[in-house]
């Protein structure tokens, strides 16, 4: 046995170790925020550790059968939800949750509130579980000024309000990107420890990229501009490569590739949606939150999408966010748009 690597391996820098290093920043913090992202971490965990047998699970009878026990076994979405509530209502420093699929919002029993709001989609893109696709789980924290008399309205905050979100991803490894509105940091999850290890410090989004995300099926009923901008990027006409297509249709694994390499990933509104069809509250709001810390922009084809006011919970919004020069294309084309109009 190699003793100094394995020496090696304790000083890595894990997850809790790096909130606890940005926590030391803000000398009057009480910890009530690390806790919280703490319980995050710890539900990402177990969806991990579930997803991981999802196949087996219905291999060996589970899935949507019942057990021993007499307890019916649940669908991985189900499970997931279930999985992050308890986590973040035990944590005692929430007092209101959104969730993907709770129709209402969930208001913590006064006796363990605290002072957070999250939002958050447990399992998105999980229609894609049964061929092995990488889906995730996304969150966005809000700060509610009075944990006692909360109320809807406080939920419904701009995103520019927004403390920290991030994602965890379950893939061919399970990574947790994550900002508390200084940087985007990776971390992944070693099995052998248990941990989230810090793999991509301080993730910058490449200025303009060589990659389009769209769902090019629903290109029949898209708006003047994104069929202009995706013609430019397969047919571009000064001279330039044309961009490559790549949509797995699952959105954490697709912004995930668009952080990375660079690009853009876009949700255009089209005449069968013509609000869009991602959520603002919990996939929107947190992936435009990172794509701006990591110094690219996110737009709704109106607005800055962090600016948007959403009116109700599950509000749905168009999107289109990645790199800094690529986004700026897009706001170009539909700013002529309008000044033609």
């Amino acid at each position: 046995m190699d003793h100094a690597a394995e020496a090696q391996r304790t000083d890595l820098m894990t997850i809790t170790r790096h909130v606890l290093n940005e926590q030391s920043r803000h000398p009057e913090s009480r910890g009530d925020f690390t806790i919280l992202l703490s319980h995050i971490v710890l539900g990402c965990k177990f969806v991990a550790s579930a997803v991981n047998k999802a196949g087996l699970a219905k291999l060996i009878g589970l899935a949507g059968e019942t057990n021993v026990q007499g307890e019916e076994q649940k669908k991985l979405d189900v499970l997931s939800n279930e999985v992050f509530v308890k986590a973040l209502v035990s944590s005692g420093r929430t007092c209101v949750l959104v969730s993907e699929e709770n129709e209402e919002a969930i208001f913590v029993d006064p006796a363990l509130r605290g002072k957070y709001c999250v939002c958050f989609d447990p399992l998105d893109g999980s229609s894609n579980i049964d061929c092995g696709v990488s889906i995730g789980t996304i969150f966005g924290i809000y700060m509610i000024k009075d944990k006692d008399n909360v109320t809807l309205e406080d939920v419904l905050q701009p995103g520019t309000n927004m403390l920290a979100a991030g994602y965890c991803m379950y893939g061919s490894s399970c990574t947790l990107v994550l900002s508390t509105g200084n940087g985007v940091n990776g971390f992944t999850l070693d099995p052998s420890l248990g941990e989230f290890i810090l793999t991509h410090p301080n993730i910058k989004i490449p200025k303009k990229g060589k990659i389009y995300s769209v769902n090019e099926g629903n290109a029949k009923n898209w708006d003047g501009p994104t069929a202009k901008f995706v013609e430019k990027c397969k047919y571009p006409q000064d001279g330039s490569s044309p961009k490559s297509l790549r949509y797995i249709g699952s959105m954490v694994a697709d912004v995930h590739r668009t952080l990375l390499y660079g690009g853009i990933f876009l949700y255009p509104a089209d005449q069968k949606s013509p609000n869009g069809k991602l959520r603002v509250l919990y996939e929107v709001f947190p992936m435009s939150f990172l794509m701006e810390q990591a110094g690219g922009q996110s737009f709704t084809g109106k607005q800055r999408a962090l600016e948007l006011a959403p009116a109700k919970l599950h509000d749905r919004s168009p999107i289109f966010l990645g790199s800094y020069d690529d986004v700026e294309e897009i706001k170009a084309l539909y700013a002529s748009e309008s000044n033609n109009a």
